[in-house]
């Protein structure tokens, strides 16, 4: 039976706060206005959604209600990730019963597992689930670089389907593409998300495409359909915007765009600080250049 395949632009939600608490009513916005622009899934509770600040009970209803909210009209992939085997599990179980439709796990971090180490913990949480599963490979946030042969062979696991390759090393993701079968390999690096997809990557989990989501999903969509010169001028016009929205920690210039378009997102919670001036500056420019003020 074939696997499930993601492929496309999907969006890593931002987690909207007010008074230090979830803000619901904005998280159904949000929500809503990335499924009007045409997004391909929507990813809560990820490095995006400010999962390591958000109580395990936080955690889980946001996924609850972002699946209320979704209500089926594009897949949700749940970050369900953990630096503790265990907790995975739990939040990956949690996230199959109350009806995702896969989770994004990332690599333990701060504990710096070996390639072995990361083998048994995330073969352990697959067979926990029947959900498919997508690995997250970040070394700059978790301190320890998933190798390409670990990923060839977490891939052969029947409901590990894929993974968000975001070392930033294309040649390493070229090879993990070209040695893997029925695996969706999507960037999370969203500058190179075209260089990715001409390569035959499936598409991405972009923090970038909360702004002009549909230019993304456009993007995608032309590469996949073999027009990859009018998807270059797309993604040499949103280069100097993912530039900007990655110039201070990921989500703060993020959700300084949000705040800047209208979408009362409130700021991070620390020990994430608001955008600097220099940073929301930034980032108004390139919402100018691009009209989306």
């Amino acid at each position: 039976m074939p696997r499930p395949q993601f492929e496309g632009a999907h969006v890593p939600i931002v987690t909207p706060f007010r008074n230090g608490q979830v803000a619901e009513d904005v998280l159904r916005v949000l929500i809503n206005r990335l499924i009007e622009q045409g997004v391909s899934g929507i990813v809560p509770c990820g490095t995006t959604g400010e999962s390591p600040t958000l109580s395990h009970e936080e955690h889980k209803r946001v996924l609850e209600l972002s699946i209320e909210f979704i209500a089926g009209r594009v897949p949700v992939i749940a970050g369900t990730g953990s630096n503790s085997t265990d907790e995975a599990i739990d939040l990956t179980k949690h996230a199959e019963a109350v009806g995702a439709d896969a989770a994004l796990l990332v690599c333990p971090y701060y504990n710096r597992p070996s390639q072995a180490g990361l083998i048994a913990h995330f073969r352990k949480v697959a067979a926990a689930t029947s959900l498919p599963l997508i690995l997250y490979n970040i070394p700059k946030r978790t301190g320890v670089d998933m190798e390409t042969a670990t990923v060839i062979e977490l891939s052969r696991v029947d409901n590990i389907v894929g993974m968000k390759e975001a070392s930033g090393d294309i040649n390493k993701a070229a090879e993990i593409m070209n040695g893997t079968q029925e695996f969706s390999v999507l960037t999370g690096e969203d500058i190179l998300c075209f260089s990715m997809c001409c390569l035959g990557g499936k598409g991405g989990i972009l923090a970038a495409a909360h702004v002009l989501p549909g230019e993304w999903v456009r993007m995608v969509s032309l590469i996949a359909e073999g027009q990859v010169a009018e998807a270059r001028k797309i993604h040499y016009r949103l280069m100097p915007l993912v530039k900007a929205l990655f110039s201070e920690t990921n989500p703060v210039p993020v959700k300084a765009a949000m705040e800047l378009m209208g979408i009362p997102v409130g700021p991070p919670r620390l020990p994430l600080l608001p955008a600097s001036e220099a940073c929301r500056q930034r980032v108004r420019v390139e919402l100018e250049r691009l009209g989306a003020l």
